[in-house]
């Protein structure tokens, strides 16, 4: 058992590491490209990944709850895109420990929607994590961003995907579920390029509709390549690490991605984090500690 917990926790420290590395590699693309193309990107070739996985050995579960899958794909999506821009323009470990969220998010959707038990300890966990958010986006200071408002709504997001994935998980294959997400996340990014020249939206939403460039060169395009492949890599051992046993501590590991984006973002040019920044990190690092171990 303690070898089987040993292995999990290295399959998550490299899983970790790994979408640490990934979220550098969108900061760099994201000096040529838009988030959204970004997000289209990366999303068009896991399309052609998955479906090999699934031509090479075919699924099983019948399905049945197409709006569900479709929904985990919007989720997904909205998810995505919301923490690719904040990447591209905060800080990476801001934005990752931001996103880092979605555990507190996903305790209260279970609770609303799944009716799960809350103990004391996960009340003080959801508090702690408050905090921490408040720390990092200074809602009362002059430093305010509404970058780090998204970055929330990305975890929240993300939360709620992982939520409709308990509804679908029995009845869909992994990767049909999967599939879902990067199907919806290539098309609605292609509708939205093609609605970028006709509408007219504040400069907030801009974001969202960017004018497509056809990405041009050799290094853009291997960084996108590399970006497809690492992601997939980045989920398999994700996958890996939470067939161990010990969860708990599997889901306190998975943190390691903060300090790892900490530190690839310094190397791209971010700033470290002030004390409050520092404070919120560690406040919201410690509340997903205690989440992980209700």
């Amino acid at each position: 058992m303690l070898r089987r917990v040993d292995s999990g926790v290295l399959f998550m420290l490299a899983s970790a590491l790994i979408s640490a590395f990934n979220g550098a590699i969108t900061k760099i693309l994201a000096e040529d490209i838009s988030a959204l193309e970004i997000v289209f990107f990366r999303n068009l070739f896991g399309i052609f990944l998955i479906l090999y996985a699934l031509k090479h050995t075919p699924a099983k579960l019948s399905g049945g709850k197409f709006h569900l899958l479709f929904l985990r794909g919007f989720l997904g999506f909205s998810a995505m895109i919301l923490f690719f821009y904040t990447i591209t323009v905060i800080p990476l470990g801001e934005a990752i420990t931001l996103n880092k969220t979605s555990p507190f998010f996903v305790t209260i959707l279970a609770f609303f929607l799944l009716k799960e038990h809350l103990s004391r300890r996960v009340i003080a966990a959801l508090f702690i994590g408050f905090m921490g958010t408040v720390l990092i986006t200074k809602p009362f200071a002059m430093s305010f961003s509404y970058v780090h408002f998204l970055g929330v709504l990305g975890g929240f997001f993300a939360a709620a995907a992982y939520t409709t994935i308990k509804k679908i998980k029995d009845i869909y294959d992994s990767r049909v579920i999967v599939l879902s997400f990067v199907m919806v996340g290539a098309f609605l990014p292609f509708v939205l390029f093609l609605l970028a020249g006709y509408v007219d939206v504040p400069h907030s939403l801009g974001f969202l509709f960017p004018v497509f460039v056809v990405p041009s060169g050799l290094k853009i395009w291997s960084l996108i390549l590399l970006m497809a492949l690492i992601s997939t890599l980045s989920q398999w051992l994700l996958t890996k690490a939470y067939s161990a046993k010990n969860l708990s501590v599997i889901g306190v590991v998975s943190y390691t991605n903060i300090p790892f984006a900490i530190g690839f973002g310094w190397m791209l040019g971010d700033k470290f984090p002030d004390i409050l920044t520092f404070a919120g990190i560690c406040l919201i690092i410690l509340g997903g500690v205690f989440v992980s171990k209700k």
